[in-house]
């Protein structure tokens, strides 16, 4: 059985090593960065982040037969401040049409935008490939489990959820946008100014054309992407579009991926939410499946999250002797749930 929690410093050498095989733009091969990013979360659990708004979850996925990270997932509760606002394309269609030629053109145009108080974010999903495509289809966990703590916290997010979406890369990790526009006039690899983003974004503000950009100045493979999914995310979109997300016509200014959205009320994880108390005998027949966690107040590990088969009676859920087990819970406690469907 999997268990889903909050990361821990200790989680470092874990990060490290599943950062060195895939080195993406959600979990960087970078010691500095992964450092930043566990201490962030370990205060945002601990709720050390005065400002909830400013708050970043991180979730890592672990087999406990081993004690191996196989994966993780952020919740950013507000992607978008005035010191660090939401960046981001607006795209349009603009028409064009001349008389004395008898010609019509339309054309997709890029129209650079801010946002200072932003949606909450989810992000940073990372599966080792060994463990993809597996039975227990833990990205699919590593996806759920940010709307199960959403529901868990609703005061703490805004009231709508953005999901940015990687578009097709070149073999050796570059976006096709960035080399033909960000690039020029940053003067910075896509991995340098991505890095740099995450703590400075001044530069992008600076040094990006704040005029309307024509993406058919671009070449054809440019264009191309721009808004398009990867192959390796058609998974995760088609998972966002199930619970409610939509492509809202707005693309990320570095690789073009765009950016789906849904109101946080009417994502259908988030309407389905229950909270439960556990009752004392096992279950360990075929029942619902679902995704159940409990909470603690102090310590650490305060958030743990198991998959499995349940039994729901009114208000009392019966679960299996390992997921009680993983959990760390005992009769009576509350827990939440959402349905794994």
């Amino acid at each position: 059985m999997l268990v889903l929690r909050d990361v821990q410093k200790t989680d470092l050498p874990g990060l490290k090593r599943l950062a060195a095989v895939l080195n993406t733009v959600n979990l960087p091969n970078n010691e500095e960065t992964l450092e930043a990013i566990i201490d962030k979360s370990v205060k945002s659990f601990a709720g050390k982040v005065k400002d909830p708004f400013e708050r970043e979850y991180l979730f890592v996925l672990e087999d406990v037969r081993n004690s191996l990270i196989i994966g993780t997932s952020m919740i950013i509760a507000q992607h978008g401040t005035y010191e660090a606002p939401h960046i981001y394309y607006e795209v349009s269609e603009r028409e064009h049409y001349s008389a004395s030629l008898e010609r019509h053109l339309r054309h997709k145009v890029l129209s650079i935008a801010y946002n200072y108080e932003g949606p909450t974010e989810i992000g940073g999903l990372v599966v080792d490939p060994p463990y993809r495509a597996t039975p227990d289809k833990p990205g699919k966990q590593l996806s759920f489990v940010r709307f199960l703590f959403i529901s868990m916290h609703r005061r703490l997010f805004r009231p709508r959820v953005l999901a940015e979406l990687l578009p097709p890369l070149l073999p050796d990790g570059r976006s096709l946008l960035w080399e033909a526009c960000g690039k020029k006039f940053t003067g910075l690899t896509y991995l340098e100014a991505d890095r740099l983003s995450r703590q400075n974004k001044e530069f992008i503000k600076e040094l990006f054309p704040s005029s309307d950009i024509y993406a058919s100045l671009f070449p054809d493979r440019v264009q191309k992407v721009l808004g398009e999914v990867g192959p390796a995310t058609r998974g995760v979109q088609r998972m966002l579009e199930r619970v409610g997300f939509r492509y809202v016509e707005r693309i990320d200014p570095f690789d073009g991926g765009p950016h789906f959205e849904a109101d946080t009320a009417d994502i259908t994880l988030v309407r389905r939410y229950r909270t439960v108390k556990l009752a004392d005998e096992d279950f360990e027949l075929e029942g619902d499946d679902v995704l159940v966690a409990a909470e603690r107040e102090s310590g650490r590990n305060r958030f743990r999250s198991v998959r499995c088969q349940a039994r729901l009676d009114n208000q009392v859920i019966y679960l299996p002797a390992r997921a009680k087990e993983i959990l760390e819970v005992k009769t009576g406690a509350k827990l939440s749930i959402i349905p794994f469907e």
